[in-house]
């Protein structure tokens, strides 16, 4: 009989352990990112961040080599791409990029070492490319990637291919075929976070031809919207990667009340839009002409090229590297400001500019470029009478909470009364609740010292 009891709590004890091994072991860290009662607050698993703490880490920037004497372009030959920074500065950047990309592999990984201004290397023409790709996402998708902007480094993390990219999916199971097309779905995929819902969301909404991403009515009854159940699990699928991307849940972005509302958005859901399109712009101008530069075995199972989605920079991480910006030390790849390409699928009631501010330590002072910064926004307020702005000031989660929130608020309000002087209606100017910063693991983080303005 005892055994017998025995027995039947050990298998006891196996059931709870199976049933409890989906769940979250404590502690875990939470951010509020909206007002409390909404169920929109961040749950971050200490353990988790960790262990993508050295993926996540941006390396030493070698020191800044002088601008002096000849450029790359007069004495090198070939050079189509950075050919204006000094021979030490193209020196400096070649061994950078070469770090960030092929450490293992070198300088000969792109160029052949008998003729450097030899073309032949593939990967010396893609590289070309990249790097003007590069140069257009910080100076062109400033919606997206603000100032912090993005180095070769943040895709490819000291590998030749970057870990986090897709091809097109594949077409119906020729096994499935007498019972019909399962659309891509029930067969649990990584991409998908593996769930049964389509496993590559990709196809369809981060190409040219662009699928409706949102499925949502905004009224009660249909009203003209035929959406289908099938439609919105495709739609589920490429949030339920960018969550799986970033680390985070839906209210990241969207607010428990209304998933559809941009009013009852965070600020982040604008940044995520410009994102999608982003990508889009990226696959189909400079990944997709290169379908013929690559080899064969470099192509995807129906002779595509490689292609980048929200994982390609994020990797886990609510900002790449956790928002540590490595653009500062190398200002070549920021490229020349250019107007912000046209948007793809452009929505009326999407928000269409941000700016994001960035204060001194303990100071609710305007930065010295925020007028200038600030520029573009009041025009665009000016040229719509009928958008409002909505300003969100940001603290660190560390501290006095009481006294981060005054700073926060002081900040945001800096910010209005600035806009004010400038001729925008003090009523369409909504002060959004301070919130507190993204978790960090670098302790304080500038990135906590900020104010969002977002067109609503």
């Amino acid at each position: 009989m005892s055994k017998r009891i025995h027995g039947a709590g050990l298998l006891l004890a196996t059931v709870c352990g199976l049933l409890l091994s989906a769940c979250e072991r404590p502690p875990v860290d939470t951010v509020q990112r909206g007002f409390r009662g909404t169920a929109m607050g961040q749950v971050y698993n200490p353990r988790i961040v960790a262990a993508q703490a050295d993926l996540n880490r941006a390396p030493a920037s070698l020191p800044a080599a002088s601008p002096d004497g000849p450029k790359a372009g007069q004495i090198y030959q070939n050079v189509k791409v950075l050919g204006d920074l000094s021979v030490a500065e193209f020196a400096r950047n070649m061994v950078s990029i070469t770090s960030w990309v092929a450490p293992e592999q070198g300088c000969t990984y792109c160029h052949n070492p008998q003729n450097f201004a030899d073309d032949s290397l593939y990967t010396k023409v893609v590289a070309r490319r990249m790097l003007q790709m590069t140069q257009h996402i910080n100076s062109d998708w400033k919606n997206h990637v603000a100032q912090t902007g993005v180095t070769c480094f943040t895709c490819h993390r000291g590998q030749p291919v970057p870990t986090n990219v897709w091809f097109n999916g594949p077409g119906p199971d020729a096994d499935q075929r007498a019972i019909g097309d399962r659309a891509g779905q029930n067969a649990p995929a990584p991409l998908a976070a593996l769930a049964s819902l389509p496993g590559d969301p990709f196809s369809p909404f981060l190409g040219a031809d662009a699928a409706q991403i949102r499925v949502i009515g905004t009224t009660a009854l249909p009203s003209g919207n035929r959406q289908s159940t099938k439609q919105a699990e495709w739609t589920y699928s490429l949030m339920m990667h960018m969550s799986d991307s970033l680390g985070v849940n839906c209210t990241y972005c969207h607010n428990t009340r209304s998933f559809a509302s941009w009013d009852a958005s965070t600020p982040q859901r604008g940044v995520a839009w410009y994102g999608i399109r982003m990508a889009r712009d990226l696959n189909e101008s400079y990944l997709k002409p290169l379908t013929t530069v690559f080899p064969a075995e470099r192509l995807g199972p129906s002779g595509d090229v490689a292609k980048l989605n929200c994982a390609t920079c994020h990797q886990g991480a609510f900002k790449p590297l956790y928002g540590v910006s490595m653009l500062k030390d190398h200002p070549e790849l920021a490229g020349s400001a250019q107007a912000q390409p046209v948007s793809m699928n452009a929505a009326p009631t999407t928000p269409s500019s941000m700016v994001v501010l960035f204060f001194a330590v303990n100071s609710p002072t305007l930065p010295e470029d925020a007028i200038a910064r600030l520029s573009n926004l009041v025009a665009e307020l000016k040229a719509n009478p009928q958008i409002k702005a909505a300003i969100s000031g940001y603290h660190s989660a560390a501290g006095n909470l009481p006294q981060n929130q005054d700073l926060a608020k002081n900040r945001a309000m800096a910010v209005r009364d600035a806009l004010t002087a400038a001729g925008i209606e003090t009523s369409r100017l909504e002060l959004d609740k301070p919130m507190s910063a993204e978790a960090n693991l670098s302790g304080e983080d500038p990135q906590a010292r900020r104010v969002e303005v977002t067109m609503k």
